[in-house]
């Protein structure tokens, strides 16, 4: 009987390797900045080109030395939207995408989710989806996805953040649904790791409890495949 070459391959790396516990997780409870260097470190080679198209305050970065990688910064802010990036097709190895993932519904509600409203037109479904609500908030990471792939080189990588949220009373697992997206535009989800909040989230106003409060979020990870193998390979 033939033997796997991909089997054979894992076997000769665990009979080869050391045993370790020094390794990285899916899940943390440390901040995003503590995360995220783990996530290049696995997914990323020193010296790639990482587009983070959402920049905002730099917080992923803190940790990571300023020459490890080619870091080109952007946002809504700076004037570039994620959904129309000044790059040419197959330029970068890997995009960034941590939108304003919560919608407002409007009032004093998740007031800490504003920028989606001010800066991407959310509740007045004039944000260039045609949606509203949470469906834009979903609509708006397809798009950024569209424009990811097609900046992206094969086999570059998209690191994507997001979070659940409940809609109208609706729970809605946006991580799935833009696991879902992503899979119709083109590209493979790889991991993905879950950051869990150390102090404890609230409401301001609470009558009775329906659903189970959010305290942990996501990165999710994807590659955009080639024509070769369409199986994950390690950076060197």
């Amino acid at each position: 009987m033939p033997v796997d070459p991909n089997l054979d391959v894992e076997r000769r790396v665990v009979r080869n390797g050391l045993p370790s516990n020094d390794l990285v997780h899916t899940a943390h409870t440390d901040g995003n900045d503590r995360i995220f260097p783990r996530i290049l470190d696995l997914y990323l080679a020193p010296g790639s080109i990482i587009a983070d198209v959402t920049y905002g305050k730099g917080v992923f970065w803190r940790r990571i030395p300023p020459d490890k990688y080619e870091l080109r910064p952007t946002d809504i802010l700076t004037g570039t939207d994620c959904r129309d990036l000044p790059y040419a097709d197959n330029e970068i190895d890997c995009v960034v995408l941590d939108p304003p993932y919560m919608h407002s519904p409007g009032g004093t509600a998740h007031m800490a989710h504003s920028a989606f409203e001010e800066h991407y037109r959310n509740n007045s479904a004039k944000n260039r989806t045609g949606k509203k609500y949470h469906d834009a908030v979903v609509e708006l990471y397809r798009q950024a996805a569209q424009e990811a792939h097609r900046v992206l080189r094969q086999r570059g990588v998209l690191i994507v953040k997001c979070q659940d949220e409940v809609c109208s009373n609706r729970q809605r697992f946006t991580h799935i649904e833009i696991i879902q997206s992503l899979d119709e535009i083109g590209f493979i989800p790889e991991d993905l790791f879950v950051a869990v909040r150390n102090n404890k989230p609230g409401i301001s106003r609470a009558i009775r409890q329906v659903h189970a409060r959010k305290n942990h979020s996501y990165f999710l990870v994807f590659w955009k495949p080639g024509e070769g193998r369409r199986i994950w390979e390690a950076p060197e």
